[in-house]
């Protein structure tokens, strides 16, 4: 899975829908969507932005493509920390407009859509996920039992993350990168993307320490980097997890999310032992790896029913509510796909 450069922009007032329209639209361009197509997009994030303004008074949309094989689409997520919603139902509702706004509201958005999914709380604000696709490869078929879906925010005041994460389908299931340079900005870019890269590249048949051990190896002329991978199995009910460095991974679906292990060090400079362990996969799991611009004291315990949503809405909401302020953050999450 090739993944496009993200955007992420604040929407504080009216005029920050035609920056946002214009990035989206830029960004489905590079993918090869035609004119209609873009109108599509226009429509979506305009309405999605003045959403923002006039219900929530402001908040965040992020955008990144995605690439897998011949099917290309665009994930667009609206985030803000306002009222809520009332009634989900009735929002998704044509005609509906509780202020008046100038699209056809939710209820288009999720036509418009190849993917929709909305979660909202009084006391917490709301967050949408829609990701559009070109309608020449809207129907093709999805190769994964797994949906995975993540985002990398550069720290506020910079241009270039410092984190970043890709994904590849294997024989048994899917491997997930996560990786965090060391700092930020563009030297600590640099050095994920080349992991990233070299992530990419590799052979089908390494291991995950033999994978590290490349990333390693590969990062030596760079400030280096934190990486974790993880190899999800669902017909196994496994997950093998090799980590250096401050990467987090959780299982999720137990009584408790169950740490995995990492250890210390930084891949292209100071590596002692990379380590692979094993750990039971169940039906109904959830994964969820970050970097640490997230906080670790995160918990999906006050967001009732969530984990039964699109893996891009939970980490959006992990992104919206427990990131730090003053860092570069990645959030990854995998979950089954619905059947």
């Amino acid at each position: 899975m090739a993944l496009g450069e993200p955007f992420v922009v604040g929407v504080t007032d009216p005029s920050a829908a035609a920056e946002v329209r214009r990035r989206a639209t830029a960004l489905a361009a590079t993918l090869g969507f035609d004119e209609a197509d873009v109108g599509r997009v226009a429509i979506v994030v305009t309405e999605l932005a003045t959403n923002l303004i006039k219900h929530a008074g402001g908040g965040e949309i992020l955008g990144r493509a995605v690439v897998k094989g011949t099917r290309s689409s665009l994930e667009i997520l609206a985030l803000d920390r306002g009222p809520g919603i009332g009634s989900v139902d009735a929002a998704l509702r044509d005609g509906y407009s509780s202020a008046g706004s100038a699209g056809t509201g939710l209820g288009a958005i999720r036509r418009a859509s190849s993917e929709f999914d909305i979660y909202s709380t009084r006391a917490g604000g709301t967050a949408i996920l829609a990701v559009l696709q070109a309608r020449s490869n809207r129907d093709s078929a999805e190769a994964s039992a797994l949906r995975v879906a993540g985002l990398s925010v550069p720290k506020p005041g910079e241009d270039m993350c410092g984190d970043t994460w890709t994904c590849r389908l294997t024989r048994e299931g899917v491997a997930i990168l996560v990786v965090d340079g060391l700092g930020h900005g563009p030297s600590a870019a640099e050095a994920a993307l080349k992991a990233r890269r070299l992530f990419q590249e590799g052979p089908g048949d390494a291991s995950l320490a033999q994978m590290l051990d490349r990333l390693h190896r590969g990062l030596r002329s760079t400030r280096g980097a934190a990486a974790a991978i993880a190899h999800v199995e669902p017909r196994r009910e496994l997950v093998t997890y090799a980590g250096v460095g401050n990467i987090a991974g959780f299982i999720l679906g137990g009584a408790r999310p169950r740490a995995m292990v990492s250890h210390n060090g930084i891949l292209g400079h100071e590596v002692r032992r990379i380590q692979e362990f094993t750990y039971p996969w169940p039906p109904g799991s959830t994964l969820v790896l970050h970097s640490d611009g997230l906080t670790s004291q995160w918990s999906l315990d006050g967001y009732p029913g969530v984990i039964r949503c699109h893996p891009g809405l939970i980490a959006g909401l992990l992104y919206r509510d427990f990131r730090r302020p003053h860092d570069d953050v990645t959030v990854v999450v995998a979950s089954p796909r619905p059947r």
